[in-house]
């Protein structure tokens, strides 16, 4: 192709790129929450897990501690603190164990006689009313007068205060001026966030809004915030990951740049092969933005990971052209390979579109998409660009010993044999669990900051984020009273020490039955007025300070009950709402539980309640989940490959070459697991997923060393393009492999050991090599 045509071609290709980049930036939204990269629930249990992970209230709750100041301080900082986040729409719940009369609206304030349980035991009547009248007169010389001054008219029973403890966790801290501390004297608080606890991105809004609102308080400049709790550690993770992504990809990439200019000596050459890995990527996000309404930001990560296997096509354009020759008869003779190998690989990750789990079908999409677009831009465009004068690599002296070296290489017929016994053995000898289902053991948390949380959810009374009581009814209600008829023996056990505490939904909002019956006790008015006049009589108030308390049970009497709809825009309604949940016909209850010391008792609370009560697991959930996900996968595994077997042979048209190509690529693929099940590593769902990227490079080696041309110079053209792939793959493989997320180092170790097996095997393998000497 003539300068002018060469010219036009490279501006037509920029200005396509340019049209997806800015389609692109047009309608991609990006997605954080991580449920995406959950499969599809089965079971009611695992259903309840993936919401309750995400939206469950254990999964939204920040624990946070201040220290660094004198208490006086510190719990003046908390209440500061407390002020400026209860009205903002990112709380639904701000604690920091003082009372807090705003947690009823004043509106609500007479449906106290309902919701609270004095009326279950004490009537209004003349003996009750004059012992609590006693015991006020009693109050208003202690330094709790200033509170009760304001509530003693309406509430003389103080019914809002006996809620408020009735409302607190079982397990409170030391008060000390109104809010709680640690015994390491700090000033503790519990946030919920109306964000979910799987969405990173709110989350970190919630926490930022945290920060600048203590940030804002006077004489919060010599004092420390410190955070907890899943939403928090879901932040850390996603910074420590795209951290330590964000150094590694800038050394890969100066390192991938520096290795090509060694390999071929050519900047423009370097710059030009750049546009189908730039083509790859435009045209998979592309293609995710018309495929879905939400890409994920892990799938963009992971999608451009697996397009490293993208980059070899233009390597090996470069590598093997002849000087003088021109690109596009060069890239003509490779092409059927190269197509091979572009249709090899995306049958592979085919898989990840059968596992039909929302994440992985994006990541199906985006490297599929995209590896054909870098196939077809390196066989049908580059070419025209590229320069005519090139240097021969197969004319390099070190590449001529080397493939002197590895054509004198022994390639007995055992080596398959030797290696799968190998793998064998190491499987046999491996210690510990083959596969990881525990989740939590992938985080990349420090063990300090683990520590830091169990201190303060000790000393909090928080709910465990493991184990969740399930009530089921046909309504509403009917949990309620479930959870009404099962308190007493909750009680017992709590009494008994097999938990702290266990919180049920009928703490927070009695039945309709119940709150009835106690309305029906309330006396009429002038029933109340003469109990009321009777109990007056010797004490030093006057007869009418107590017509709001009057109003309020005259009121209540007629009130409709207060149902969990008319109960959602209070701050403790969020809560009940968090803990009743609507499903497939039924609403489930969910009881939170803090501190479990005897699991066999709690599972006994259901034992004869045919299923209506059942302890939820969460951890055993989780490792079902995980299975289920796990067996599907594989399950879409043996399928591509036996799909990859089919192509390979219809490709190559010999099943003697197909076994040359997959033979190596499989036993490196097994070896890869024994040698890491060997050194201990359980393999988890990230180990796999690493394993088909390893194997889509593999299969390009074996692949090209199978291809017998019968000259030696294009033998050395095969190896030096190889060479070239392996270390490229090496050094941004080889780096993931020292990370210190545990899922960027099983990815990174995975492919590094897969990279470095295949190359080996396709060699050893390879049946040609001694043909070009003939």
């Amino acid at each position: 192709m003539r300068r002018g045509g060469r010219a036009a071609l490279l501006i037509l290709w920029l200005l396509a790129l340019a049209g997806l980049g800015w389609m692109v930036s047009q309608r991609l939204k990006i997605s954080t929450d991580l449920r995406s990269f959950m499969p599809a629930p089965t079971t009611p249990d695992q259903r309840l897990l993936m919401e309750q992970v995400g939206d469950g209230p254990g999964s939204r709750l920040l624990l946070l501690s201040i220290n660094g100041q004198p208490d006086a301080r510190l719990a003046a900082l908390s209440q500061g603190l407390v002020k400026a986040l209860q009205h903002d729409p990112r709380y639904s719940q701000v604690v920091n164990g003082s009372f807090d009369l705003g947690a009823l609206d004043s509106h609500l304030l007479p449906y106290r006689y309902l919701l609270s349980p004095t009326l279950d035991t004490q009537p209004l009547d003349e003996a009750y009313l004059g012992d609590q009248l006693q015991q006020r007169l009693d109050d208003l010389s202690s330094p709790a007068a200033s509170l009760l001054k304001g509530l003693l008219p309406r509430d003389p029973t103080l019914e809002m205060l006996k809620l408020a403890e009735h409302w607190a966790p079982a397990k409170s801290p030391e008060l000390h001026d109104g809010v709680w501390f640690t015994p390491r004297h700090e000033a503790l608080l519990l946030v919920q966030t109306v964000a979910a606890g799987f969405d990173p991105g709110a989350q970190q809004l919630a926490i930022d809004g945290i920060r600048q609102a203590f940030h804002a308080l006077p004489g919060s400049a010599g004092a420390t915030l410190d955070l907890s709790g899943p939403g928090y550690f879901s932040v850390v993770i996603g910074a420590q990951t795209r951290h330590q992504a964000d150094w590694i990809g800038r050394i890969s990439t100066v390192g991938f740049i520096t290795l090509l200019l060694l390999a071929y000596r050519s900047f423009s050459s370097l710059l030009l092969s750049s546009l189908p890995i730039a083509s790859a990527a435009l045209a998979g996000i592309a293609a995710l933005t018309l495929a879905f309404p939400e890409v994920h930001g892990i799938t963009l990560a992971f999608g451009f990971t697996l397009l490293g296997v993208a980059q070899e096509y233009p390597i090996r354009v470069l590598s093997h052209r002849r000087a003088g020759e021109d690109a596009v008869q060069s890239v003509r003779a490779l092409w059927p390979l190269l197509l091979t190998a572009i249709a090899s690989a995306c049958i592979a990750y085919l898989a990840f579109y059968a596992s039909g789990v929302n994440g992985l079908k994006q990541l199906a999409v985006f490297t599929i998409v995209g590896l054909l677009a870098a196939g077809f831009s390196t066989r049908y465009l580059l070419p025209h660009l590229l320069p005519r004068r090139v240097r021969d690599v197969a004319d390099m002296r070190w590449l001529i010993k080397a493939r002197g070296f590895v054509d004198r290489l022994p390639r007995p017929r055992w080596i398959p044999l030797l290696v799968a016994l190998a793998i064998v053995l190491m499987l046999a000898l491996a210690p510990g669990p083959f596969w990881q289902n525990n989740l939590a053991a992938l985080t990349p948390l420090p063990p300090a900051m683990l520590q830091h949380d169990a201190r303060l959810r000790e000393a909090l009374g928080a709910p465990d984020v493991r184990y969740l009581l399930v009530l089921q009814a046909p309504t509403e209600q009917g949990v309620l009273a479930l959870s009404e008829k099962l308190q007493p023996r909750v009680d017992a056990l709590v009494a008994s020490h097999a938990v702290d505490a266990l919180e049920l939904p009928s703490r927070y909002l009695p039945s309709v039955a119940l709150q009835q019956a106690r309305q029906r006790k309330l006396p009429d008015r002038a029933s109340l007025q003469r109990e009321l006049n009777a109990a007056l009589q010797g004490l030093p108030f006057r007869a009418d300070l107590f017509e709001p308390f009057l109003d309020d049970v005259q009121t209540a009497r007629s009130l409709p009950p207060l149902t969990p709809e008319r109960y959602a825009q209070t701050p403790l309604g969020q809560r009940l709402a968090a803990m009743l949940v609507k499903r497939e016909g039924h609403w489930l209850g969910l009881g939170t539980i803090s501190g479990v010391h005897d699991v066999a008792a709690l599972q006994a609370l259901g034992a004869d309640s045919g299923g209506n009560v059942r302890l939820l697991d969460l951890k055993a959930a989780s490792e079902s989940l995980v299975a289920a996900y796990r067996t599907r996968i594989l399950q879409a595994l043996l399928v591509a490959s036996l799909l990859l077997v089919l192509a390979i042979t219809f490709a190559l048209r010999s099943a003697r070459r197909a076994w040359h190509v997959l033979a190596p690529m499989t036993l490196a693929t097994f070896l890869v697991l024994a040698v890491e099940r060997l050194a201990g590593i359980e393999i988890s769902l990230f180990h796999l997923v690493a394993l088909i990227l390893a194997g889509g490079l593999g299969l390009h080696y074996a692949l090209f060393f199978e291809r017998d041309t019968g000259d030696p110079a294009e033998q050395r053209r095969t190896l030096h393009a190889t060479i070239v792939c392996v270390l490229s793959a090496l050094l941004v493989f080889g780096m993931l492999a020292w990370a210190t997320i545990p899922v960027l180092r099983a990815i990174g170790l995975t492919v590094s050991l897969g990279v470095a097996f295949h190359f080996c095997l396709s060699i050893l393998m390879a049946p040609h090599a001694h043909a070009a000497e003939d």
